[in-house]
């Protein structure tokens, strides 16, 4: 098998897990990164008030998204960049929320994703004072980091879980997962409770 998956990261408008303003995805095939999207997304009615402190964050404000896809319009997008992969992001309790909590605003089906955590993926295979992204990612070599750009951040993602696997000598996401003994989660809930 080969190391495939697909690294995705999140912005958010405000507190709101709905509040996805931002989406960064990263395609990786044979452990090498094929390709690379991301774009603007104007948040879900009532998730969509952008607070100083994302700002802050990211840069993105409301008229950014102005003229973006509405979530419900791009998730197909989504969902077609992302195939049948197994999603892979940093801490992906909260990436993982924001997909399901903006599928929930606008009452759209959660797709269903198997997904990984890279921050406890390096816990078990770095010694570092922190695990948030710049640290980790630098420790996997992955050095050009524009932290809070979405497609920078998946793309470190991408890169952490990738020097995890080569340094156990692992080409497959499920075998890593195992190895490290970290949980590989599912997105939908119809589909934890099947499995």
């Amino acid at each position: 098998m080969a190391l495939d998956f697909t690294a995705i990261d999140f912005e958010t408008a405000n507190s709101s897990p709905a509040s996805a303003c931002a989406v960064g995805m990263v395609r990786v095939r044979d452990a090498r990164v094929v390709a690379r999207a991301g774009w603007l997304i104007k948040p879900p009615p009532g998730h969509d008030r952008f607070q100083p402190v994302n700002i802050g964050i990211h840069g993105i404000r409301p008229e950014h998204v102005a003229d973006a896809a509405a979530w419900e319009d791009q998730l197909d997008e989504l969902a077609a960049f992302a195939g049948a992969d197994v999603l892979a992001a940093h801490n992906a309790g909260f990436d993982m929320g924001v997909l399901r909590r903006a599928c929930e605003a606008t009452s759209q089906p959660c797709p269903p994703y198997r997904y990984i955590c890279s921050v406890q993926i390096a816990r078990r295979t770095y010694d570092l004072d922190s695990y948030r992204l710049p640290r980790a990612a630098a420790a996997a070599g992955f050095t050009s980091l524009s932290h809070h750009d979405p497609i920078s951040d998946a793309e470190a993602c991408a890169h952490i879980v990738i020097d995890a696997a080569r340094r156990a000598d692992l080409t497959d996401i499920t075998a890593l997962a195992s190895i490290t003994g970290v949980r590989m989660g599912r997105t939908a809930l119809a589909d934890a409770a099947a499995a």
